[in-house]
């Protein structure tokens, strides 16, 4: 919208370098072109204002198939005025000289000629196409087909409008069909789901086997090292049970030699001391043999004397004193004869 002052009676108008301005006086064109500025009396003046950037219009409509199924198709068209003269004199662009508002509404008209053409064209490509290829290529079909309708629309020429581009944003069925036609792939998707989860429990599977297989094998092997073990232990056992039998024999057989020879030794020193012993005890009777029996008696009373207890009395009686004093005489008499 251009922007529109007021002093002392004139008017003076800025437009933006994207609006094309016409200002006509009295039927005759005074000012003409983009981004003008001027001065105008409003009472005499005729303004139009035409966009020349590009737009962008987008459009939602709906569609029958050749299957008759109902598709909603979402598309944007780009367009441009390209001849600013041609559109002023097609559509109504003019401005308020008093606020730079459109008095009309051109852009809804050219909205509504590009949204007309390009669904008619839309129409007819839907109209002999099944649903399901239509959800496939049917996206390039309905653009390559509105874009070239368009180019051949002879009106957008003539009112001065250039198309930049074509894009068809969606093309969707209903929802309750859009979700049966979802239902096979989601299905097959898991399927694939489901196997690839099966699949991967298998190998789960395989691999706790295998890694189980290893355990047991490792219980098994480690069992064999143990018994192994064992039997190395027991024969170590034995040999060194063995070896201290070996060592007690020969301990026990040293001391019983040992033995053996002690006692031979003390047997050949008791036989010796016993004849020593013998030798003297026949020396001595054989000594006695020689001496009278008064010299016996009185040794063998001074060898009782030796061996009896400390006497403080002795008490003599008479019968025992008369056997003595008898004993002692008759020994006398013996000496003297």
């Amino acid at each position: 919208m251009a922007d529109i002052t007021r002093r002392a009676g004139w008017r003076h108008l800025r437009s933006a370098p994207t609006s094309h301005i016409r200002h006509q006086r009295r039927g005759r064109l005074v000012h003409e072109g983009e981004g003008l500025s001027f001065w105008f009396r409003p009472l005499t003046a005729a303004l139009s204002e035409v966009p020349v950037d590009d737009r962008e219009l987008a459009m939602a409509f709906h569609a029958r198939t050749a299957d008759f199924q109902d598709v909603s198709v979402q598309a944007t068209v780009t367009y441009r005025i390209g001849d600013p003269a041609a559109a002023a004199a097609r559509l109504d662009f003019s401005v308020d000289p008093g606020t730079g508002a459109w008095r009309g509404t051109p852009l809804e008209q050219i909205a509504t000629l590009l949204t007309g053409t390009a669904q008619q064209h839309a129409l007819d490509v839907l109209a002999r196409t099944a649903l399901a290829e239509a959800l496939v290529d049917g996206v390039a079909a309905v653009r390559d087909r509105v874009a070239a309708g368009l180019a051949a629309e002879p009106r957008l020429p003539a009112t001065g409008i250039e198309i930049v581009s074509v894009r068809v944003v969606a093309l969707r069925p209903e929802p309750e069909v859009e979700r049966a036609l979802r239902t096979p792939a989601r299905e097959q998707i898991q399927q694939e789901a489901d196997r690839a989860t099966y699949e991967r429990r298998a190998v789960a599977v395989e691999r706790e086997r295998a890694i189980a297989e290893n355990e047991l094998a490792n219980k098994i092997e480690l069992a064999r090292q143990e018994e192994r073990l064992v039997e190395q232990r027991g024969t170590n056992a034995r040999r060194e049970a063995e070896e201290n039998a070996a060592a007690d024999a020969v301990r026990a057989e040293a001391e019983a030699v040992r033995k053996v020879r002690l006692a031979r030794a003390k047997a050949e020193a008791a036989r010796k001391v016993g004849a020593a012993r013998a030798a003297a005890r026949s020396a001595w009777l054989a000594a006695h043999t020689e001496v009278p029996p008064a010299t016996l008696h009185a040794l063998a009373v001074g060898r009782a004397a030796e061996n009896l207890p400390r006497i403080e009395h002795l008490t003599l009686s008479p019968d025992v004193l008369t056997g003595l004093l008898a004993r002692l005489g008759e020994g006398g008499a013996g000496a003297g004869s």
